[in-house]
Parts: C-alpha cells; sequence; structure tokens
C-alpha cells in the first residue's frame, strides 16, 4: 500500500515538474511534434500516477486489501510509466525513431494494469 501511494505521488510530482520543462525549456528549442510527444509522455505518466495512488487507497485493508492481481495492477502501471512515458521523453530530446517501437510495450502494460485492477474489484467487491 505505502509503495504504491509513494510511487504514485512521486510519479503526479514528476509529471508536473517535465510538464513545466516541456512549456518552458523546450517550446522553440525542439520540433513542435516533439512537445506534442513530451506533452503525451506527461498526460499518461499523471493519469497512471493517479491510477497509483488508487491501487495504494484500495490496498487498505478496510477496502480491498493486498489481493495479488491489486499488486499487479501497481505494478503494470509503474511499468507503463517508466517505459511508455520514458521512451516517450528521450524520444522527444534525442528524435531517435526507434524509441516509439518501445513505446507500445508501455501502453500494454498500462492495459494489462487496468485488466488487472478489474480483476482485483470483481474479487474483491
Amino acid at each position: 500500500m505505502k509503495f504504491f501511494l509513494i510511487a504514485g505521488a512521486i510519479n503526479a510530482l514528476l509529471s508536473v515538474a517535465f510538464g513545466a520543462f516541456g512549456a518552458h525549456m523546450l517550446e522553440g528549442r525542439v520540433a513542435d511534434k516533439y512537445l506534442d510527444t513530451w506533452q503525451t509522455a506527461v498526460q499518461y505518466q499523471m493519469f497512471h500516477a493517479v491510477g497509483l495512488i488508487v491501487v495504494g487507497i484500495l490496498m487498505s485493508s478496510s477496502l480491498i486489501g493486498t489481493l495479488g492481481s491489486l499488486s499487479w495492477a501497481g505494478y503494470l502501471m509503474l511499468a507503463g510509466i517508466i517505459v511508455f512515458s520514458g521512451s516517450l521523453y528521450v524520444l522527444s530530446l534525442t528524435g531517435i525513431s526507434i524509441l516509439g517501437a518501445i513505446t507500445p510495450i508501455g501502453g500494454v502494460a498500462f492495459i494489462a494494469g487496468w485488466i488487472m485492477l478489474i480483476i482485483a474489484a470483481s474479487k474483491a467487491l
């Protein structure tokens, strides 16, 4: 529970910081398509930071508790942030287009994480 709450809060903080960095430091320094890519990374990082916080809250013993599928949901969301958003951040800064091939792996992790959250909720509620 504590891990996912902290991971979610850290990722929310980083998402805000990266969003500000992109808006103020990258504008005029990278192509508009890379600014859009950066913004996509920021948005998905924030969405899933909130998802991690939700997972952490649901792990409370008064709600769902420590269910394996709930842990998997959190770990998959965290992996998705690292792979999906991380690859887009690096792509935006470097222009290395091959990184675009890695991004969908993070997207699959996001989808799998939400599926695991559905499974956890259906088992517990």
